[in-house]
């Protein structure tokens, strides 16, 4: 078979030296059409050297493509998708599930993977290593055998100071009225409303009548009786309260602030991110994260390795040092739960909104979690305020939706999933149609030339995009930056980002509207690339004549080591 390029616009810039440039893509026909593409203003530097800009109308000319080694490393669930509904209509907003003991066995992964779950969460707070092993290995095998794509992340438990536990394996209901021990003492089995802290000074400066909330709001506890390290607590609110519970102390309206020098990243979570090191997770996502320190810290550890680190946001102190967390960080999860003790309840929705507009414009992948869906741990329909809140975060672009009890220890977890998948789609085709993308502001940030170069091509290739109606973007990547600068600017067409490394392709699962694919790529021949891909697609039946893809290439050839090989084509299938 052969793959024709009907037309076909080619900007490669040619970067020869590192001195100053003026760069910028004119209006290029395509189509006999004039299209404008504003590719920035003049970069900055000495010298007068500059970076060649080629345009060039290709009409006509088929390749004879060779019949590719292996099968293209499409997932299954994004082929069905495809062919159901088509370039256009494809799902853009993540989806991860946390995994409990309502959906760990084969049967229940596989069909929470087959209803749309791009990253599957591992709560370290809860279960043993054995069973995350066994997890985990569950997931690699359908990824395996079945040709599905999902990552996994781990959850580190964070300090130990904000952590409760009953001792009974699944959650217990705490009845209005009834009287509850919390102690630091060590106890044998699950002793009846008893419930033991992990932390020895758990109750320091607490007084009799502070209030306990657990998890955020699930049960709260008035502080009755204190005695010794002890507190003897009536609950206030009913509620469910969970294994590896947290919790929190208010006073007068206002929580009362916890002295503790203990480090964000306690030993168990160091053993917990070195398990997960060892079972090859893709990301590690850490738990009341006060400054980028730890996150560094983490990094730094991580050094070589493909796993990215995420830093929760669920405390007044990261609010306070956001823009360092994000800048540190590989993405950030906005925890509500613990958020909205720590915060007034009506600010949550502005916090979240200038959480998913920092990660945005700072090209940071970010997940709105937490009481999504809530409802539906216990019965099968959401509120309808609970459908317009995960609207709310899709329309806000952020890059992935949670879900937290409802799938790992509700008996629903299957339909919230699918819930979040109708509610997405359907207001990523609204916010589509009231082109609401625009709105971001773009903030530069690559600092050495070439990096700045990708960032400009990027901006420049989803406005093309946008404005030629093209049905797919194509993107050939090593480390996945121009497909996450690509997806940064909310294309309306979903970005299939080719790439040679897993890493790079299990990361790129949590990027708003990517679609990432493991293939051979060749470093030198960029035609060869195109070509190849778009017929091992095209003989899946997944592109037809007349379809329009746009590609784009941040591949830089092993033969000229000083060369970058950044380029925009626009091609059309016959």
């Amino acid at each position: 078979m052969a793959v024709a390029t009907s037309d076909s616009i080619l900007a490669r810039s040619l970067i020869t030296d590192r001195r100053s440039t003026n760069f910028g893509l004119k209006n290029e026909v395509c189509r006999g059409k004039v299209v404008p593409c504003r590719a920035g203003g003049k970069v900055k530097g000495k010298g007068k050297g500059r970076v060649e800009v080629k345009a060039a109308v290709q009409i006509g000319g088929l390749e004879e493509v060779k019949k590719a080694k292996e099968e293209m490393g499409l997932d299954v669930v994004s082929e069905e998708e495809l062919r159901e509904k088509g370039f256009l209509g494809m799902r853009k907003t993540k989806l991860v599930c946390t995994i409990g003991p309502a959906c760990c066995s084969p049967q229940d992964l596989e069909k929470l993977a087959l209803g749309g779950m791009n990253v599957a969460r591992l709560n370290m707070c809860h279960n043993t290593r054995d069973w995350h092993r066994d997890v985990i290995k569950k997931i690699n095998q359908l990824n395996e055998e079945k040709g599905f794509c999902v990552s996994v992340m781990i959850d580190t438990e964070g300090s130990q100071i904000h952590v409760l536990d009953h001792g009974a394996p699944s959650s217990v209901k705490a009845e209005e009225g009834s009287t509850w021990l919390f102690t630091a003492q060590k106890l044998e089995g699950s002793p009846p409303f008893t419930i033991q802290a992990n932390y020895e000074g758990f109750s320091e400066g607490i007084e009799v009548g502070d209030e306990l909330v657990i998890d955020g709001g699930m049960a709260s506890f008035q502080v009755i009786e204190k005695v010794g390290n002890d507190l003897r607590c009536k609950c206030t609110d009913s509620g469910l309260f969970l294994p590896r519970a947290k919790f929190s102390f208010w006073r007068n309206g206002k929580l009362v602030a916890r002295n503790s020098e203990l480090p964000t990243l306690s030993k168990k979570d160091w053993a917990d991110i070195e398990f997960g090191v060892s079972e090859g997770v893709d990301f590690i996502a850490l738990s009341f994260v006060n400054d980028a320190d730890p996150v560094r810290q983490l990094k730094n550890y991580l050094y070589m390795r493909s796993t990215r680190v995420l830093a929760k946001v669920e405390s007044l102190e990261s609010l306070q040092k956001l823009k360092e967390i994000v800048e540190a960080s590989d993405g950030i999860m906005v925890a509500r739960g613990d958020l909205g003790v720590e915060i007034p309840y009506e600010q949550i929705p502005t916090v979240q909104e200038e959480i998913t507009r920092v990660c945005r414009e700072m090209n940071k992948p970010v997940i709105v979690a937490s009481q999504l869906l809530e409802s539906m741990v216990e019965y099968p329909t959401p509120t309808r305020a609970e459908v317009a809140d995960v609207s709310e975060a899709v329309r806000q672009y952020a890059d992935a939706l949670m879900l937290s009890g409802e799938s790992a220890i509700g008996p629903y977890g299957q339909k919230a999933l699918s819930i979040l998948q109708m509610a997405s789609s359907r207001m990523e085709l609204w916010s589509r149609e009231e082109n609401r993308q625009s709105i971001l502001h773009q903030r530069r940030l690559g600092v050495s030339l070439p990096d700045r170069i990708a960032e400009q091509i990027c901006n420049c290739a989803v406005e093309m995009a946008n404005n030629l109606g093209v049905d797919a973007i194509f993107v050939y990547t090593k480390h996945g930056q121009m497909a996450s600068l690509l997806s940064r600017n909310r294309p309306y067409p979903p970005i299939f980002a080719f790439t040679s490394d897993n890493g790079t392709r299990m990361a790129l699962n949590l990027q708003w509207g990517v679609i990432p694919l493991l293939v051979e790529l060749s470093d030198d021949d960029m035609e060869a690339n195109i070509s190849t891909t778009i017929e091992l697609i095209r003989r899946k039946g997944l592109l037809k004549p007349g379809d329009v893809v746009m590609v784009v290439s941040d591949l830089t050839p092993t033969h000229i080591n000083s060369t970058a090989f950044q380029s925009i084509q626009v091609k059309t299938v016959v």
